[in-house]
């Protein structure tokens, strides 16, 4: 079929991976930092010009990178909004990432819809301060002039796709996309168009939602661009993952999502039910506290790195000698404790040593993941192996714990950008239809991720009981949170 590319617009990057349409293999790579000032104290700014993601593009793409390219897959960060007026102009920067201006913003829309419970039914997600629709609450009551000029309303993946094909008429979005706004239906495969108008205060054009392996179009030098979707999707896609899969992502905070054949309404708004990027469902369980519990008990044992934290847990044994940790050092998501504290119990005197400290950090952490994967569970998602990704999957405490706690097998994949990879085979999907060589329902079938594997083997049994072990302290310390 030929080559096709993939292109990342991160948060901090655009990564752009060059790949043979028919297996996957990578054939050249392109990276370059976006040019953005960053905020008085640091940090990532929550405001963006989306020029900066096109001229990060442009120099990534430089060399000749594109060259004998036929297709070009797009993804990037979730949880942006680009207001743009009647003319195609933006309004204002476009807003990105967890944004606290809108927490006042998301309790308002929280109530104005009757609650947590009315939001989930209407669109499978309760509004939280990095979704677009809450962005959009924030614009009418900070901004009104904006919002009032505010016309038409993409997000960073829409936007890019936009430019690249000349910024015709039509402007598309998908699925994977779509779900994570605020305001479009997994369930009903629909925009609730009310909602934009409770929180922007009126109606707006909204993009069209295309099918996973349609093409938004062709540039005007003839490369065929496809749907586009959202990081998380792009990355879900470029691991392969399928029907009976999770993925743990360790980051400062924890997310574990998996696929499945339906969207699932959560009433506690624990689940927020994304699609993927295939047709199926990817139903979203985040932690506030993973690796920031690993970094914070590092820093009270006064170890320099989570290599050596890691080295001390590993001189103590399943179970951390008696020592629970509830790792809610910021508060909690899953469960829904955001007021709370993190809670270390067990102590006695031959349990108070830095490695059974460390230990029970790392069980901690895991145990509050494998909470997030049971939420997913008794909803009836099928979880026969786990993903973990992340810098701390590879740290051996990680990995002699992880398939015991989670009670099934455990991949880890080598670091490569998948989401990159991932826009790379949507692209490839999309050409292949448009020859009339794949099947628009079948994606193409690429290598797997190299990865290592892991197996919890005989120690099944004895992590299950240190995963008893942290339930009976969590339900003693806050009953029926879970």
């Amino acid at each position: 079929m030929g080559i096709v590319a993939g292109l990342d617009s991160s948060p901090d990057f655009t990564r752009i991976v060059v790949c043979d349409s028919d297996t996957g293999a990578v054939l050249r790579q392109g990276y370059a930092p976006h040019p953005l000032e960053s905020p008085e104290g640091g940090g990532r700014p929550a405001d963006v010009d989306p020029q900066a993601w096109l001229l990060s593009l442009g120099e990534a793409a430089g060399g000749g990178l594109l060259e004998g390219v036929q297709a070009i897959g797009v993804s990037a960060q979730a949880n942006s909004v680009v207001p743009l007026d009647a003319q195609g102009n933006t309004v204002r920067p476009a807003m990105v990432g967890g944004d606290k201006r809108s927490q006042v913003a998301a309790a308002d829309l929280i109530d104005a819809l009757g609650g947590r419970e009315a939001w989930a039914q209407a669109v499978g997600s309760v509004p939280q301060t990095a979704q677009p629709v809450t962005k959009l609450r924030w614009l009418a009551r900070s901004e009104p002039e904006a919002a009032a000029r505010t016309a038409v309303l993409l997000q960073a993946h829409d936007w890019l796709v936009w430019q690249l094909l000349g910024r015709p008429a039509r402007r598309t979005t998908d699925r994977g996309g779509a779900s994570g706004t605020g305001y479009w239906s997994a369930a009903t495969g629909g925009y609730r168009p009310d909602l934009v108008e409770l929180a922007l205060g009126h109606q707006a054009m909204l993009p069209e939602v295309i099918g996973p392996s349609d093409a938004a179009g062709t540039t005007p030098e003839g490369l065929l661009i496809s749907a586009g979707t959202g990081e998380t999707q792009a990355a879900a896609f470029g691991l392969g993952i399928g029907l009976g899969d999770a993925v743990v992502s360790l980051g400062a905070s924890g997310s574990v999502m998996a696929v499945h054949t339906e969207p699932l309404v959560d009433q506690s708004g624990m689940i927020t039910a994304l699609a993927d990027a295939t047709g199926m469902h990817l139903p979203v369980v985040t932690t506030l506290n993973a690796v920031r519990t690993l970094r914070g008990t590092a820093e009270l044992l006064g170890v320099p790195d989570l290599e050596s934290l890691s080295e001390l847990a590993m001189k103590s044994t399943p179970g951390s000698h008696g020592l629970v940790l509830l790792p809610y050092l910021e508060g909690e998501r899953t469960p829904n404790l955001p007021h709370t504290a993190g809670t270390l119990a067990g102590l006695r005197r031959e349990s108070m040593r830095p490695e059974h400290l460390a230990r029970a950090a790392f069980e901690g952490m895991l145990c509050g993941l494998a909470d997030a994967l049971d939420v997913l569970r008794l909803r009836g998602v099928d979880v026969r192996r786990v993903f973990l990704l992340g810098a701390a999957a590879e740290l051996p405490a990680v990995q002699a714990a992880a398939p015991a706690l989670f009670g099934t097998q455990v991949v880890v994949p080598q670091p490569a950008d998948y989401a990159a990879i991932g826009s790379a085979r949507q692209a490839a999907w999309a050409l292949g239809v448009s020859q009339g060589t794949l099947d628009p329902r079948t994606p193409p079938a690429w290598q797997g991720a190299v990865a290592q594997v892991l197996e919890p083997g005989e120690e099944l049994a004895v992590g299950q009981a240190v995963r008893q072990q942290f339930v009976s302290v969590r339900e003693q310390t806050h009953p029926g949170a879970l």
